[in-house]
């Protein structure tokens, strides 16, 4: 594959809306920036894992194991269904000002959701596999080129979802996201939500 091929691919692989992009939104409005920065860079680190055992071959062996492939499937269907639902009875009308830097838990906890919802989303997975399979060869220089590559998307994931943070905690829309907040937390709920149980019945 070209170049800049390779470039388009990753690019629209990171902007393509998904559960990350619910995820990045739903802490961004609820918590700050600095929750949406968190989460951000957890799905950057899944990134990482997905690299490293696609170059490593674990990708293959995980591609021929239906039985582990099945667990990994349903362990992030339950996890999104998860966050789904909190967000559902979590959702409310008080909109923190970005000032205050406001982070409601832990820290790491939004960093950990990042990467937890990234690193079980089965999509991502496969994408990899099938991507690196065509890429990873016996030429070490090759190799390292593929490797570059890898980095380039999870730098990429992390400035993507770190400018929608940034964005959606903007001074600009704090007045008219502050009206509406309830109704994108539901719906940021309902997204993830309806990405978990997606999956359970994806054959």
């Amino acid at each position: 594959m070209e170049i800049i091929s390779l470039a388009i691919i990753g690019l629209l692989i990171v902007i393509s809306p998904g559960a990350d992009f619910v995820l990045v939104l739903k802490n961004s409005i609820n918590s700050g920036r600095r929750a949406g920065l968190l989460t951000a860079c957890g799905i950057s680190l899944a990134i990482g894992v997905h690299i490293s055992y696609s170059m490593l071959g674990i990708g293959y062996l995980i591609s021929q194991s239906e039985t582990l492939f099945t667990f990994i499937k349903y362990a992030g269907a339950g996890y999104l269904i998860y966050l789904g639902v909190r967000s559902i009875q979590t959702a409310n009308d008080k909109m923190q000002k970005i000032e205050n830097n406001y982070v409601e838990a832990k820290p790491t906890q939004y960093l950990i959701q990042g990467f937890l919802c990234n690193m079980l989303n089965p999509k991502t997975m496969l994408f990899f596999i099938s991507l690196f399979s065509q890429l990873i060869s016996s030429d070490t220089t090759t190799n390292n080129y593929v490797l570059l590559y890898g980095l380039y998307i999870a730098i990429l994931h992390g400035v993507w979802f770190s400018i929608v943070s940034m964005i959606f905690t903007s001074k600009a829309l704090q007045d008219h996201l502050s009206r509406i907040k309830k109704r994108i937390n539901q719906a940021c709920g309902v997204g993830l939500l309806s990405f978990g149980v997606a999956l359970v019945f994806k054959s």
